[in-house]
């Protein structure tokens, strides 16, 4: 290669200062793309617009107080404002975004970043205005599909028709799961132009610890121990972890890690089925921290009714702790060794328990997981995507 290739990260699904677990999974796959050293790249994650910030004002706050621009685990970052509003906002966003976003962009390319291509993640509405970008200034881009993007919104007719246009513009569109990948051609894309480009998993960030150490470190008992880690949203399922911890035995409890609207609801869940001594919600906790919970777990529990390809199954298969999950995504292509979890036979407090005592009567092995997760490693999907950045580049 002549020169490293240079991209732009367009998604509004990016860490921040101040939501530092957002996004995760797509600064991830961009943290070790950059690591080969044959990529340089900026990104710009738009937030909606709002005038005031602090706790009062939730999530909008939050979105306020985002800087407009910052160095983000050394790459630059910036912010722009679009405007969003209630009841319409799914239907504009599209264009709010790209409008929001073209300035910044402009003003990247005057000043010396004339990027190759244009690197979106989610396709509606972010990929979507990444089209939108991509015919402003001329260059090209690509689309990678993440879940909730291709598995619900296409149901929209408006939706549907934006992104199927947004797939035959696209110079490639990605997805992290073969099932993405069937669902967009079956949707009409062109399955010349889609890739499986799977995510990976940092060996080094998530590696088994002692259960022992970890559990003293973060002051649990010494009891069987569930985990369960996501926003705190009725699609993650933690409602169904809460209701199989009463068709479990009594020693066992269940740590949720996540923060959002259903906190409330199951913190009261757990106190009317009387198991709040048993239910432990811990809030967010920083990525780099995880692999302590992980350790100490005897499983992680993803009772999810949508996922595209769930990371945070392979951050614990990668710390040695077999995983329950449910039928969704690419939950298959992940657990597709009994060694190492279950797949659960429906989404139900009852299946998950019966899943989790099979699991447990084999006694999983840790080093036997730990060697499954390697398998799992980010080199390969980082040097797939180099060789199609470079194809879309030299087009």
């Amino acid at each position: 290669m002549s020169r490293p290739i240079r991209t732009l990260l367009f998604s509004t699904l990016f860490p921040s200062s101040v939501r530092p677990v957002h996004g995760i999974f797509v600064e991830t796959r961009l943290r070790e793309l950059l690591k080969t050293g044959e990529v340089e790249t900026k990104v710009v994650a738009p937030v909606p617009w709002f005038p005031f910030s602090g706790k009062l004002f939730g999530e909008y706050g939050r979105f306020a107080a985002t800087p407009c621009f910052e160095q983000w685990n050394n790459i630059d970052v910036f912010h722009p404002r679009y405007f969003l509003p209630p009841k319409v906002g799914m239907n504009i966003a599209p264009y709010a975004l790209a409008g929001g976003a073209i300035t910044t962009i402009k003003k990247l390319i005057h000043d010396g970043f004339d990027f190759d291509l244009i690197d979106a993640h989610y396709y509606y509405p972010d990929g979507v205005a990444a089209g939108f970008i991509s015919k402003w200034i001329g260059k090209p881009f690509l689309v990678t599909a993440r879940g909730s993007d291709l598995n619900l919104l296409p149901e929209f007719p408006r939706q549907r028709r934006l992104i199927l246009e947004t797939a035959k513009a696209a110079a490639a569109s990605i997805g992290v799961s073969k099932a993405l990948v069937e669902r967009l051609a079956t949707l009409g894309g062109d399955r010349e132009k889609i890739y499986f480009l799977r995510n990976g998993v940092d060996l080094e960030r998530f590696k088994p610890e002692e259960k022992k150490l970890a559990r003293q470190k973060l002051s649990l008992p010494d009891r069987t121990t569930i985990l369960s880690v996501g926003h705190l949203v009725e699609i993650k399922g933690h409602h169904i972890a809460v209701e199989a911890l009463g068709l479990l035995p009594d020693e066992t409890c269940l740590i949720i890690v996540g923060s959002g609207p259903e906190r409330e609801f199951l913190e009261r869940l757990a106190a009317r089925l009387k198991l709040s001594h048993r239910v432990r919600l811990v809030g967010e906790i920083p990525n780099d921290e995880l692999k302590w919970l992980f350790s100490a777990a005897d499983a992680l529990a993803l009772c999810s009714s949508r996922e595209g390809w769930p990371n945070v199954l392979l951050e614990s298969l990668a710390c040695g702790t077999p995983v329950i999950a449910t039928n969704v995504g690419g939950v298959t292509e992940i657990v597709s060794s009994p060694a190492v979890g279950r797949v659960m036979e429906s989404r139900t407090a009852a299946a998950f328990a019966a899943a989790f005592l099979d699991l447990m009567s084999i006694h999983p092995s840790q080093s036997e997981i730990r060697r499954y997760a390697e398998n799992f490693g980010w080199c390969a999907t980082s040097q797939s995507q180099i060789g199609l950045f470079d194809r879309v580049r030299n087009a």
